[in-house]
């Protein structure tokens, strides 16, 4: 199985985030600009929590928050499970079965140096299936 550290070295993406302070209405400009799903909530180099759609659709839309006024700290996920780079890719997918969720923040020594999503786990974990079947089929065939 690969870990997480090998999908960052082949897929390194910039990692966005906002402060505790900005308002809901920056992240969804941030997220539509940038064609993503979340943000990181950053207090300088301490992560201190996310802001995804579904954040948005539960705690800011659905109880008619109003966008421009509510700030990311008053509507952020601040419970994180986060993962290290020598996660293996399937404990990511157990992880976000689990606990219901479709980012997972990647910390190395305190820092944040990711991001993983649940897209990017089943794309990791498909292409390590068919992998392992071509390894089956050589075997098989001799």
């Amino acid at each position: 199985m690969s870990t997480v550290e090998q999908f960052l070295d082949l897929n390194s993406r910039k990692v966005w985030s906002l402060r505790p302070e900005n308002r809901v209405i920056d992240s969804l400009f941030l997220m539509a600009e940038k064609n993503i799903s979340c943000v990181l909530i950053m207090n300088e180099e301490h992560l201190a929590g996310i802001f995804s759609e579904r954040d948005y659709a539960r705690k800011v839309e659905i109880q008619s928050k109003n966008s421009n006024e509510t700030l990311l700290k008053e509507v952020m996920t601040d419970k994180l499970i986060t993962i290290s780079p020598k996660t293996e890719i399937d404990e990511c997918m157990q992880l976000m079965t689990n606990h219901r969720i479709r980012h997972l923040p990647i910390v190395d020594n305190n820092k944040v140096i990711g991001l993983i999503s649940i897209g990017d786990v089943v794309k990791e974990m498909i292409v390590q299936q068919k992998n392992q079947i071509e390894e089956l089929q050589k075997y098989i065939s001799g």
